[in-house]
């Protein structure tokens, strides 16, 4: 078997570890500060390293390198208490096979050793969902749920690599934070970031907002001006909704990511400069490449490496603490004021479709309308107050179920100029419908079509619109 060393300040730990894997026939060495556990790495010659970050006098992250020169590159599994996406960042960095938040699992660790005697670490894509980190970003993003651990990791990994990366995620989940959390760690950090809002340009300049303009290239090109892959310098662009560049304009940033190199409007000389892509959605990218809309190439070009963001719903975990910090910069500067149990458990039993920058727009009207140190569930909104489910059979039927969605759309985004509400609404019932119509007529199209009232052609189309086709007959 192989020959472990654990570095860590706590016995308990270091006994449980130790047992364990003396169990499973490994040879086991105990080092309780950085100093110890460098000497022991020169002696033992470990094949395999546990290494806490809070260790008397230096930090385990400050040693990580030299155990890994001492030991011939020998996997290191970072533990801490603390973990945070900078912790998570300087491990990656540093070399880390692996990251482990305390208190873990014991068969956590133990599958993780295993893993490291095999060789795949950190660097391995296929075991980026694997690490837990924990901690929070700038702008109030919170993260100790099990689903945000996983995205601090991938940034971590996306800040140590140079590929495009794509964010998806539903609307208000924080995909343009994200984004400046891996551009603010990588080696660009120093050059800019320059975030465009696709979704906020008129679909006539969005290639000069992209790629610049020479002077009288359209009316009102009063000047030549640079777009923001120039401006970036060497830095980060993210393209924030993606999915609303025209068809015609996505051949032309495809163009220009893979060759770095692009034509301003009205130029005929190429332009050249260095810069990362990050993409970021809430769109179905792959339903638009089939339904034509957006260009499939452009999609794998941007979808290198991605990070999907879960919806607020899925990690309410994170709830009480997120309200808390948005309501502690509200009140910056004031005495403190806190929820009571009462406003928290309304807020937990919302579906939050505006996702976090609902949230925080609840938080500040909460804000306003308390005038006390607690603010209890009564100075929250009405639907928050009182929140109705979908499933509840208060609802009263499906007629209920959709308006009570639409309001729900409406609230998060009311100043929203243009939305697809109609086709959202349809993705989020069709599928289901078709896959339960499907399974009682035992897959068999014409029957289906039938019960359905449409022509069979359409359901085929439907159903490979939503990848259902695999099964499907006419007989």
């Amino acid at each position: 078997m192989s020959r472990i060393l654990i570095v860590d300040d706590e016995p308990s730990i270091c006994w449980t570890l130790t047992e364990a894997l003396s169990d499973d026939g490994h040879e086991c060495r105990q080092a309780s500060s950085a100093e110890e556990g460098l000497r022991l790495a020169a002696e033992f010659q470990p094949q395999v390293v546990l290494l806490d970050v809070r260790l008397p006098g230096r930090s385990g992250l400050d040693v990580l390198s030299e155990i890994r020169d001492l030991t011939g590159q020998a996997p290191v599994i970072v533990m801490t208490a603390f973990g945070d996406l900078e912790t998570a960042v300087r491990a990656v960095s540093s070399g880390a096979f692996e990251y482990l938040v305390k208190p873990f699992e014991l068969e956590d660790a133990l599958r993780l050793v295993e893993r490291a005697t095999r060789g795949s670490s950190l660097d391995d894509k296929a075991s980026a969902k694997s690490v837990a980190a924990t901690g929070q970003l700038p702008g109030g993003m919170i993260g100790r749920s099990p689903r945000m651990q996983q995205v601090f990791k991938q940034i971590a990994l996306a800040a140590a690599c140079e590929v495009p990366v794509l964010i998806t995620g539903e609307s208000g989940t924080g995909k343009e934070l994200v984004a400046e959390a891996i551009h603010r760690h990588s080696r660009r950090s120093e050059c800019p970031f320059l975030p465009v809002v696709v979704a906020a340009l008129n679909e006539n300049v969005i290639e000069s907002e992209l790629f610049g303009h020479t002077r009288g290239a359209f009316t009102g090109a009063e000047r030549e001006r640079a777009g923001v892959l120039e401006m970036a310098a060497g830095g980060t662009v993210m393209l924030d909704e993606v999915g609303d560049i025209p068809l015609g304009t996505q051949v032309k940033l495809l163009r220009a990511i893979e060759r770095q190199e692009w034509l301003p409007v009205g130029d005929s000389r190429p332009r050249r400069g260095e810069f990362r892509v990050i993409a970021a959605t809430h769109r179905p990218l792959t339903k638009m490449i089939h339904d034509g809309t957006f260009r499939e190439d452009l999609y794998y070009r941007l979808n290198v490496f991605s990070i999907e963001l879960p919806p607020l719903r899925e990690r309410l975990d994170d709830l009480p603490e997120l309200a808390q910090a948005f309501l502690d910069r509200i009140m910056a500067g004031q005495e403190r004021r806190t929820f009571s149990s009462g406003a928290l458990e309304a807020m937990k039993s919302r579906r939050w479709p505006g996702n976090i920058r609902e949230l925080k727009n609840v938080v500040e009207h909460a804000a306003v309308v308390s005038r006390g140190l607690e603010i209890g569930s009564e100075s929250l909104p009405p639907e928050v107050e009182r929140p109705v489910s979908a499933s509840d059979p208060s609802a009263g039927s499906l007629r209920e179920a959709a308006r009570q969605w639409t309001q729900d759309q409406l609230a998060a985004n009311p100043d929203a100029s243009e939305s697809a509400l109609f086709d959202e609404l349809l993705a989020e019932v069709e599928p289901a419908l078709l896959a339960e119509v499907m399974k009682h007529c035992r897959d068999n199209r014409v029957a289906a079509a039938a019960r359905l009232g449409m022509h069979r052609a359409t359901l085929r189309q439907k159903l490979r619109r939503y990848a259902m086709d695999d099964r499907a007959n006419d007989e």
